[in-house]
């Protein structure tokens, strides 16, 4: 189930605009899911102003869903901004503290904790700061690195490491999307954090792996290719 917060006019070039949806349409779109509709997990991506997080922030802490999974959402593939500069407070101050998963790549991550990130070690800081803003846990993404794409998980008292080998692609539009869609789904389905975010590391590599040459920038990963492969057998 989805609730709509923003609708982003947008290919696989660019960014050509954005509308925010009013926070109370956010607000009754959640409303209208919990009311009816057991809810096992919630991924949040995109949230680019105060008044979209704090309608966020308001509902989540009304219906108090066990898996909050937040994607902290800044910036476009192409580098244009997706997060008001001015709603970063509310983020660290409404967002993160409802986070079960707070999943930021390393500019995110950077901006989040106003670190630079360069290495392996500077990774961990960042992690261990923002758990510290309230996060129980923090899957901090390190493609942004050269070498193997490794990603950290910090629950507060040990890291795991999760690794794959970089993907020669241009082709990887929605790979944190997909990334922290997968770890909710898995987290819904019972999964415990850490073989969650082994198994989602394995689908998003995957997805990166058979991504689709579409468009005239970095086309998408390819959620279903195992669904095509095997003719509905996963």
């Amino acid at each position: 189930m989805s609730v709509i917060v923003s609708v982003v006019a947008e290919n696989t070039s660019r960014v050509i605009s954005v509308q925010d949806i009013t926070p109370d349409i956010i607000r009754d779109q959640i409303d209208a899911i919990f009311e009816d509709i057991p809810v096992d997990g919630v991924k949040i991506g995109m949230l680019s102003g105060i008044e979209s997080m704090k309608a966020v922030a308001g509902k989540l802490r009304e219906y108090k869903p066990e898996y909050v999974v937040i994607d902290p959402v800044m910036m476009a593939k192409n580098g244009c901004a997706l997060m008001q500069k001015n709603a970063l407070n509310t983020l660290i101050d409404e967002i993160i503290p409802l986070a079960f998963v707070l999943t930021p790549n390393i500019p995110e991550a950077e901006v989040i904790t106003g670190m630079k990130i360069s290495t392996l070690e500077d990774m961990k800081k960042a992690a261990v700061s923002i758990h510290n803003m309230g996060s129980r846990h923090v899957l901090l993404k390190g493609g942004h690195l050269a070498g193997d794409a490794e990603d950290i998980l910090f629950n507060g008292e040990n890291f795991y490491s999760y690794i794959s080998r970089r993907i020669d692609t241009k082709n990887t539009h929605g790979t944190g999307c997909t990334f922290s869609s997968a770890v909710t789904a898995n987290l819904a389905k019972g999964m415990a954090i850490k073989e969650a975010v082994k198994a989602a590391k394995d689908y998003v590599t995957m997805a990166i792996e058979n991504a689709l040459s579409v468009g005239k920038g970095q086309g998408p990963t390819h959620h279903f290719y195992e669904l095509y492969k095997n003719g509905g057998l996963l």
